[in-house]
């Protein structure tokens, strides 16, 4: 995304860190995992607090964890888990930059979310709860079939 059109890398910063805020969420964005961008044809999303994501750069690599804060100013999340003591022995979060983690669920529960990635998408989100309820509801019905084609089958053999 192109904040401005000179190429000199003065002028890119000066634009990148004087943006008002509504413009650096887009800025805070995660790649999502595979089976998310197979499920909803989305190759990146802003992070937001509730996410799950795993750290894929520097020593916290391979962690994973929920998101419990996107500070946009700086373009950094604080995941639970990844913290360091002070010097008092009090847990303090690592701030990780938004581009080095990976999105692996996405926090559904909110409905501007959801419209992002329908409008993204131009189909509509099916939560996961409501996907495993149509899973076992076909898996019942095949079942069903299955049990009728056997007594299908028995009368015939008769």
């Amino acid at each position: 995304m192109s904040l401005t059109k000179s190429i000199k890398p003065k002028k890119q910063r000066k634009i990148l860190f004087n943006a008002p805020l509504h413009i650096r969420e887009k800025l805070v964005t995660s790649p999502l995992s595979k089976e998310l961008r197979n499920k909803y044809g989305i190759k990146r999303l802003p992070v937001r607090s509730g996410d799950t994501v795993k750290i894929m750069r520097g020593n916290n690599a391979g962690l994973e964890g929920k998101v419990v804060k996107v500070n946009r100013k700086t373009g950094r999340v604080h995941i639970e888990k990844v913290t360091r003591d002070k010097a008092d022995g009090t847990p303090v979060f690592i701030p990780i930059h938004a581009s080095k983690v990976m999105i692996t669920k996405l926090y559904l529960s909110d409905k501007e979310r959801k419209q992002i990635i329908e409008r993204k998408t131009g189909r509509k989100v099916i939560e996961e709860k409501e996907e495993e309820k149509k899973e076992t509801e076909t898996a019942e019905a095949k079942e069903e079939k299955e049990e009728s084609k056997v007594e299908k089958s028995e009368e015939v053999g008769k």
